[in-house]
């Protein structure tokens, strides 16, 4: 029997090696698999590949960090490379932005696409999309025509399909030329959300006073920069006539965490574009500076290239592009080709409105129009969800634009929204290419169909200009904009276009400088035609407006130094009411503690910085102390009320807290200082509670970077690494220049001088391929943490791959 147990003990023991080395095995095996298909998955980068298609050779070098140079002899043949390098680096980018515009992600990517899918769909970007292909030119038609075909056969010349689409055992589907139109209608989804502001101003003044809702709502004087006429007037305080918190029932308190959801906003605003006037430079060019800021992701939303093509007028120049391309359309979105440089910042004016639809009250299927009745028209859309049941989901349309929301009455409302109408977009950016000067920049500039943008332009002779980039700025009659509106009177609403001749724009302003960042930059008529969409607060562009004026010469260099400025301007005065608060109140030990460890002022959003972290998170605590009362009245009788989008209740919470008058105060405090105590003891107790307490809590520790791959949530979290980015502390916040957050941020910096590349610097927060594998994957983002320059040009080629047409082959 011993012999036997041992002899039984031998076998499973026996047994368990083969069994965990099998496991070994298999997990080998896997790898060996997976690393194959992934290799599989990479662009071919070197040697001679034949193409349907072409009518004369591309060549495509890649340097050391993947930027490639595509060199055409026409315009068309440089679109179909392009799409064909787009294809094989980017694909999977490519197709999410077609599926995030049609509403078609969950197909791709199942049930959890849903909530996107659900918000897109009732656009039907898709069915407006060949409406659009339709009305284009013949050559901007023939682009995206050949771009198309050079996407499908890069993604056909792989030996393995996108892994992507191995791990969610999908195929991609082919490219098409409304496709890239799509990819348009995304930007417009990204940059001109379409926020309910108005619905939400509507709400508050169905509960509020007038005189509350305006001065709550009300800009900050102290903190605005335009580049026309002064400063909004101050709103004054309502009185206490008008509302006093003290003598009226309160409304029930909300939590803090759904009175935190309520205040939230979509996300940290920021996008800044700034020139020089060449009278300020060594060379006498111009310089232009950039940092589009976006959702930071891996791979980044922009992809580099340098293309080259001869003039079409003059095929003895060659046109040179150096910049940032989007992978999905054929053009160079911002950057330079030698003559000129432009930028793009978000202009944040009113391109959307809400209109009521006032139904019949005997047929509720119509609703009324100028000069009578017309039927709601219905669409029925099927959302396919990969691994689910397809979801249907019932459009109700109007001449205006789809029904998506209510009014304070309960009205319907349709939104009449630019991206809505087939002017939105166009292919006119191809334009930009071949423009010589500044002032041809401008005049192309207005008749570009993508999201109205501030559009900033210096060239190669010192000349500097802005204006709004966007074919589709509405003509608005007899209606407040502020609040959903009745169109159904004949005259009111949209009246057409506003002419691109009259829009606003400035060529060589007296100071020599220009800024935006997505602030109010024009008064007057001007401000009238645009409307507000949401403004930035406008502290950022202030700090950089006195950045530019505080030098009298400048390189590209200098220029970057301003994108990197994290000086803390705008939180000083907060950290001031930090310190005050806490030194009024000695011998509170949670209170000392956050004294003791907030004594050091930098001045700036640094990592190491403690007193800015505190700073931020008590001006956040004492904005929703001092807003909950009006939240807490408006959500009792609107519970899906969200406050309006921007920081639209700076002006009013800074005013309500150094003021204090005690008739806006929440009764559940006897005085403000109570207010304030308590804001500062939520402050110092939540960093107790976070590992390594209150000294520890660092703004670096706060804003750690989380850039990552889009499925890097479906593999396990040990695996997760392989995919995004390493977790790195940032300075900058939001109200400085260098905006940045965990997953938001700079999509890249430029600053560039045109007709002297060389001493010209790009640099992005991710590399060039999507692959992990490839040596481009990550290449490049460390210059973009560290704030250090780039060059602009590609370095020296190390990799040549030449296109041929396929008959060249035969």
């Amino acid at each position: 029997m011993g012999k036997a147990t041992v002899s039984i003990r031998e076998r499973t023991r026996g047994a368990l090696r083969w069994g965990v080395g099998g496991l070994l095995l298999l997990f080998a095996a896997s790898l060996i698999t997976g690393w194959l298909l992934l290799a599989g998955s990479r662009p071919r980068l070197d040697g001679r590949q034949s193409l349907p298609g072409l009518s004369a050779p591309v060549t495509v070098t890649r340097d050391a960090l993947g930027i490639p140079t595509l060199d055409a002899r026409n315009r068309i043949d440089l679109a179909y490379a392009l799409g064909f390098v787009h294809a094989q680096e980017r694909f999977f980018q490519m197709d999410l932005l077609r599926r995030d515009a049609a509403g078609t992600l969950s197909a791709l990517l199942g049930p959890a696409a849903l909530p996107a899918d659900r918000a897109n769909r009732p656009y039907r970007f898709a069915a407006l999309a060949k409406k659009i292909l339709g009305r284009l030119p013949p050559s901007q038609r023939a682009l995206l025509d050949a771009y198309a075909r050079g996407v499908n056969t890069g993604l056909s010349a792989l030996e393995v399909r996108p892994w992507e689409y191995l791990l969610l055992r999908r195929r991609p589907r082919p490219w098409t030329a409304a496709d890239s139109i799509l990819v348009v209608d995304a930007m417009y989804l990204d940059l001109v959300t379409p926020r309910f502001d108005s619905v939400q101003r509507a709400r508050m003044r169905a509960v509020l006073p007038k005189a509350v809702v305006e001065f709550l709502t009300a800009p900050d004087p102290r903190w605005q920069a335009p580049m026309t006429g002064p400063p909004d007037v101050p709103v004054p305080m309502p009185p206490a006539s008008e509302l006093n918190l003290r003598a009226v029932p309160p409304a029930t308190a909300l939590r803090s965490t759904a009175l935190a959801k309520i205040l939230s906003q979509p996300r940290v605003i920021g996008s800044n574009g700034f020139a020089v006037a060449g009278r300020f430079t060594a060379t006498g060019a111009a310089i232009v500076a950039n940092d589009m800021h976006l959702a930071l992701r891996v791979p980044n939303i922009w992809f580099r290239a340098e293309l080259r093509y001869p003039n079409p007028s003059d095929p003895a120049r060659i046109v040179q592009l150096d910049g940032l391309t989007l992978p999905g359309v054929p053009v160079l979105v911002a950057g330079t080709n030698g003559a000129i440089a432009w930028a793009f910042t978000d202009s944040y004016g009113k391109w959307r409105d809400w209109v009521r639809v006032l139904r019949d009250p005997h047929d509720p299927t119509r609703y009324r129009v100028p000069g009578g009745w017309a039927p709601i028209r219905t669409h029925r859309e099927v959302i396919r969800v990969a691994g689910g049941k397809p979801v249907e989901l019932t459009v109700r349309d109007t001449i205006w634009g789809p029904i998506l929301a209510h009014d304070a009455d309960g009205t319907p409302l349709a939104m009449d929204w630019i991206a809505l109408h087939p002017r939105a977009v166009n292919v006119n950016l191809v334009h930009l290419e071949t423009a010589m000067n500044a002032t041809q920049a401008l005049a192309i500039a207005a008749t570009l169909g993508i999201p109205p943008q501030n559009f900033i332009v210096g060239d190669a002779t010192g000349h500097i200009g802005w204006t709004i980039a966007g074919d589709a700025i509405p003509i608005r009659k007899h209606f407040d904009p502020t609040l959903p509106a009745d169109f159904s009177t004949a005259g009111s609403g949209w009246a057409g276009w506003v002419d691109p001749k009259d829009y606003p724009r400035m060529v060589d302003p007296p100071g020599g400088r220009l800024w935006t960042a997505n602030n109010r930059v024009v008064d007057g008529a001007w401000l009238t035609m645009l409307g507000n969409g949401g403004y930035d607060l406008g502290a950022r562009a202030q700090q950089i407006r006195d950045d530019l004026t505080a030098r009298r010469r400048f390189a590209p260099r200098d220029l970057l130094a301003i994108q990197l400025d994290d000086r803390a301007i705008f939180m000083q005065p907060w950290y001031a009411l930090l310190r005050s608060t806490l030194q009024a109140h000695p011998g509170d030990a949670l209170l000392d503690a956050l004294a003791h460890a907030t004594g050091r002022w930098s001045g700036r959003a640094g990592i190491d910085s403690v007193s800015y972290h505190a700073a931020q998170a008590f001006r956040h605590e004492v904005r929703m102390a001092v807003l909950a009362p009006f939240v807490a009245r408006i959500h009792a009788r609107y519970p899906r009320f969200a406050w309006p989008s921007g920081d639209t209740s700076e002006y009013a919470v800074w005013t309500l807290a150094t003021q204090r008058p005690v008739y806006l105060l929440d009764p559940r405090y006897h005085d403000w200082g109570q207010l304030l105590v308590h804001c500062a003891r939520q402050v110092a107790a939540s960093f107790r509670a976070a590992p390594g307490g209150i000294a520890a809590q660092s703004w670096g520790r706060r804003n750690t970077t989380r850039i990552d791959h889009p499925l890097a949530a479906a593999l396990p979290a040990p695996l997760r690494w392989f995919l995004d980015q390493p977790a790195r502390p940032m300075p900058g916040d939001t109200n400085m220049p260098r905006v940045q957050a965990p997953a938001f941020g700079a999509s890249e910096r430029f600053e560039i001088m045109p007709g002297h590349p060389a001493e010209s610097d790009l640099h992005m927060p991710g590399g060039q391929s999507d692959n992990p594998l490839s040596p481009y994957y990550l290449a490049g983002w460390k210059a973009w943490a560290q704030g250090s320059a780039a060059p602009l040009l590609p370095g020296a080629p190390q990799h040549t791959l030449h296109l041929l047409p396929m008959r060249s082959h035969q």
